[in-house]
């Protein structure tokens, strides 16, 4: 199973299109997904949005050898992307993704089991207010526990960035359940030991069923993946699953899969993938 997890990101920092060029990777996706993408006013939203739905097909195609005309990526209720199974017949038992974008990347992950969620985050500093102040306006999102590391964490800088972990950490666990930040992040609470050895306790309870961890991407951003009991989902993306009960053996064998760095994929690689995709059909 381990083809099934997968973890790439893409650097979309020194990527500045021309018409043209946006127009060409535009076109490499379905006439139904342009909307979604146009409909942002400023470019750095469109190229997220645009590489987000590239690195979906693109992944699909390369892990489950799935053929671009047959591909189906659909939406939850509640935003999660997923892919349609339809007539589609693939190994793993519960194939998934996430996708994340802020800042200078986007990344995807994949799981071939357990729920996965994934979340980027960009060290931004406050500029119109004090570090305190701006971190003041999510306080109820955090546990006492979680807020007093935060706060007494040291410099400003020290805060944010203790804030930007436990934040993203949070993120990655309702995007994998499918909620997103309908569900309270304040009922999600995170221990560790100096970032790794990662857990987590939902409504005071530890969930020993879920992993977490936390990567650098390197120019202030971080990146975290959440694996977990399918079972945890909420009804809406339940549905998009093909399987939700696991033995105790059979999930334990996807939990414990090893969980690869992030590859670093180009703009290049992406496009030269989804062109020659479509073009075989």
């Amino acid at each position: 199973m381990e083809k099934g997890v997968q973890r790439w990101v893409v650097d979309i920092s020194m990527w500045n299109p021309s018409t043209n060029d946006f127009s060409f990777a535009l076109s490499l996706l379905p006439q139904h997904h342009h909307s979604s993408i146009t409909r942002f006013v400023k470019m750095d939203d469109r190229k997220r949005a645009l590489i987000s739905l590239l690195l979906q097909y693109a992944l699909v195609h390369e892990v489950l050898g799935i053929t671009y005309q047959d591909i189906v990526i659909k939406r939850s209720p509640e935003g999660k992307p997923f892919l349609d199974r339809g007539r589609v017949c693939f190994d793993f038992p519960n194939f998934n993704f996430n996708v994340s974008h802020h800042g200078d990347y986007v990344a995807i992950a994949s799981e071939p089991l357990c729920l996965v969620g994934l979340d980027i985050v960009d060290h931004m500093i406050p500029e119109k207010e004090t570090v305190l102040d701006y971190i003041q306006n999510f306080s109820s999102c955090f546990s006492s526990l979680e807020w007093d590391q935060i706060i007494t964490a040291g410099s400003d800088d020290e805060v944010l960035t203790e804030f930007y972990r436990y934040w993203c950490l949070k993120e990655a666990y309702v995007k994998a359940i499918g909620s997103g930040l309908a569900y309270g992040l304040h009922k999600v609470e995170f221990y560790h030991t100096s970032w790794t050895n990662i857990y987590v306790k939902v409504d005071g309870v530890i969930n020993a069923q879920w992993r977490f961890w936390l990567f650098d991407l390197g120019k202030g951003h971080w990146v975290s993946v959440a694996r977990g009991h399918p079972r945890s989902a909420i009804e809406s993306y339940k549905r998009s699953l093909k399987q939700t009960k696991f033995s105790e053996a059979e999930y334990r064998e996807g939990l414990l899969l090893p969980n690869p760095r992030f590859v670093l994929r180009t703009l290049e690689e992406l496009f030269s993938v989804i062109h020659k995709a479509k073009c075989s059909c």
